[in-house]
């Protein structure tokens, strides 16, 4: 019951404060830089302070095999509205999200993203979502940008579900390496269907870069699968509450 006044009077008014002040100042930022590189170290800002003030710690593993100034495709399994906190400050590259159309439709929200640069896929509508995979992987050669995606296109209450292909064919169709992140723990900060936040630890494990120089498109389904599995064999329960 403490935990959760806490959450009411103290956690969510000033993370709500905060990501509309954030917000803001994005936005008008975005009217003078198009390229999303200050909007991006501004989310970054954003992500750690949410942190602080949810009392959730990061440990990360791997961040060693990104190089910065690479290009990748991110991909990152999807239990938690507090995954994208999670890992906005601990990838050492700019990237761009992947993220369904409806969320660029909500106000305020949506225009910020598309200031931002992030792109919206469209998963109901086949040639709209192929359209969609192509110009990120168009993005990441004419940008030297990396984009973060959520394979299995929705959060989960756990298991793994199916990968779809769009990652896979995005990371082939612009050369790069595919980089498979495994995040422990934050279904047990922020379970889907809840709104009361949790703070604890959780853990962020990337995985070696896939390359794709060598692939065609016609090896995205059997790339898409070997992701699941990589993701799979780091996809551990986190420590009980009482060792955070």
């Amino acid at each position: 019951m403490l935990h959760k006044i806490k959450v009411l009077l103290y956690v969510a008014p000033v993370m709500t404060l905060f990501t509309a002040i954030m917000g803001t100042l994005s936005l008008i930022v975005s009217l003078f830089s198009s390229t999303g590189i200050t909007q991006h170290k501004m989310a970054r800002f954003w992500s750690r302070v949410l942190l602080r003030i949810g009392g959730i710690r990061v440990k990360v593993e791997g961040v060693e095999k990104i190089a910065p100034g690479g290009s990748y495709v991110f991909i990152a399994n999807h239990r938690s509205y507090f995954d994208v906190p999670c890992i906005l400050p601990h990838i050492p590259v700019q990237f761009r999200f992947v993220a369904n159309k409806n969320l660029f439709s909500v106000p305020f929200i949506g225009f910020h993203l598309k200031r931002a640069g992030h792109l919206a896929v469209d998963s109901s509508n086949a040639r709209e979502s192929l359209k969609s995979m192509a110009e990120a992987g168009r993005i990441i050669q004419e940008r030297n940008v990396s984009v973060l995606v959520f394979p299995e296109g929705a959060r989960t209450r756990g298991e793994l579900l199916p990968f779809k292909d769009g990652a896979a064919f995005v990371a082939i169709k612009a050369g790069v390496p595919i980089v498979p992140i495994a995040l422990l723990g934050t279904r047990e900060i922020l379970p889907l269907g809840s709104f009361w936040l949790r703070g604890g630890l959780v853990t962020m494990k990337i995985g070696d870069p896939i390359p794709t120089l060598d692939m065609s498109l016609l090896d995205r389904t059997r790339l898409s699968q070997a992701l699941r599995e990589a993701i799979s064999e780091c996809d551990q329960e986190p420590l009980p509450a009482g060792q955070r």
